[in-house]
């Protein structure tokens, strides 16, 4: 459980939304069609003073969907065997029910009202869960249906590459070949950049959120900001 200055920190860095590392293997790169095989779930912690980092990771690997499309191409890039008999698969919607769990109880932990999903090309991977949830008829996605934060995006402003591996290798953390293109080692490594990138925005963070309630806008996570106020906002 985060100490209590930690959780109303997170509350108000994210407007009410914990940011969760998703990843996720495929059968391909259509998410009406292709099997989902496997989903990790990277939570993320701050301390008191405000900083992130990488917390407690949820893996799961996944049976193919009744009909689900296999592309061997897709197989030959993730090395997964979806019908090897020692694999520990678990249906659809017992995978995502598991991974939900966890995800709920991080945001009832931070005093959160939500989760976003944080990836590397994100809309690939929440368009996967979301298609997996209404084949599954999963009720409480703690997840926002549309909006995430892509680390892709925000590797290529901060680090000026776009590739997951490079990125973290230009961010000065170990890559390894071998392990990349699981979903446990994807999630992990899109937490750390995630986590650097907002670490060093701190300031820039701070300068905002005292400019936004000085607007009055409502600042704890727990509601949508007001309206803005009448003429010019406050200088500096």
């Amino acid at each position: 459980m985060p100490a209590a200055p930690a959780a109303s920190l997170m509350a108000r860095r994210f407007r009410g939304y914990l940011p969760v590392a998703i990843d996720v293997e495929t059968g391909g790169f259509f998410c009406a069609t292709d099997a989902l095989l496997e989903i990790a779930a990277v939570l993320i912690d701050m301390d008191a003073d405000g900083t992130l980092h990488r917390g407690a990771t949820h893996t799961f690997h996944v049976k193919p969907f009744e009909g689900g499309r296999l592309d061997p191409v897709a197989l030959a890039v993730t090395g997964i065997d979806p019908h090897h008999p020692l694999r520990p698969a678990l249906p659809e919607r017992d995978a995502l029910q598991r991974v939900f769990r966890e995800v709920r109880h991080a945001v009832r932990a931070y005093s959160c009202r939500r989760a976003i999903l944080v990836g590397h090309n994100a809309a690939f991977d929440l368009g996967f869960i979301n298609a997996a949830v209404t084949r599954a008829e999963v009720k409480r996605n703690p997840f926002h249906p549309f909006s995430c934060f892509d680390t892709a995006t925000l590797a290529g402003a901060a680090l000026g590459q776009t590739v997951l591996a490079k990125a973290v290798r230009v961010a000065g953390l170990e890559w390894d070949s071998g392990s990349a293109h699981s979903a446990r080692y994807d999630a992990e490594r899109s937490a750390d950049i995630f986590c650097m990138v907002c670490n060093r925005l701190r300031d820039s963070h701070a300068l905002a959120d005292e400019r936004a309630r000085s607007f009055g806008w409502v600042s704890d996570g727990t509601g949508e900001p007001e309206e803005l106020p009448a003429g010019p906002p406050p200088a500096g």
